[in-house]
């Protein structure tokens, strides 16, 4: 049986540091490379509150909430074995790009999930570690809409539920002594790959209304296989 070793809460500051993250060049506050017009704020009301924010500025970018466990007091990371489980409601506005995903070291990305209002049906679920990748489309996937997620990072293979149903086992795997670092934000697109906000919009969110991490006792950690 699995215990619960972490549940988010965005108000902690022992859990969480908002608006910075290796992630981004330098620890941000940009990051134009992968086409983001993000400017990274600590700002509360962007990410605090569990509902992630995207405001217009005058030069262009966007003043983005982001919350990573990087850095932070508790540092919390998670690892091959656990099991993720969030609850989130999509944005509506074109050009936002919400996203759960890992991080640490320039590396060992798993997103959770990736979204962009401009494939209305379609989740990006990728495993950056050792490769495997899928577009999920379903007509419950929609701009606006709730989305129940669940990831075991296995070992040898990490699966992921969407809305409980088992979508997608890329059979690659993390390895068994892997560990990231956790982020949750909302970026926004810079037009090269998913249209830019268009040009009456100043302000954008997306909500994650719950995120718990679940770990297998660690004499199963070597059978994370699914």
């Amino acid at each position: 049986m699995s215990d619960v070793v972490f549940t988010a809460d965005f108000s902690s500051r022992r859990q969480w540091v908002a608006g910075r993250s290796w992630a981004y060049p330098g620890g941000g506050p940009v990051n134009r490379s992968d086409d983001k017009l993000d400017y990274l704020v600590s700002d509360p009301a962007y990410s605090r509150g569990g509902i992630f924010r995207a405001t217009r500025r005058r030069d262009g970018l966007w003043s983005t909430g982001l919350l990573t466990t990087e850095g932070s007091e508790e540092g919390f990371v998670v690892r091959a074995g656990d099991v993720l489980e969030t609850r989130v409601r999509l944005p509506r506005e074109m050009g936002a790009w919400p996203a759960v995903w890992t991080w640490r070291d320039g590396d060992q990305e798993i997103d959770v999930f990736e979204y962009h209002p401009d494939h209305p049906d379609l989740l990006e679920l990728s495993n950056h570690v050792r490769g495997g990748h899928l577009y999920h489309q379903n007509e419950a996937v929609r701009p606006g809409g709730p989305l129940e997620l669940r990831v075991e990072f296995g070992a040898r293979s990490v699966v992921w539920w969407v809305n409980g149903v088992r979508t997608f086992a890329d059979e690659r795997g993390v390895g068994e002594h892997w560990f990231a670092h956790l982020i949750v934000n909302l970026s926004v697109c810079g037009g090269r790959y998913h249209p830019p906000p268009d040009p009456g919009v100043t302000e954008m969110s997306y909500a994650v209304e719950h995120l718990t991490v679940r770990r297998p006792p660690l004499a199963d950690a070597p059978g994370n296989c699914p």
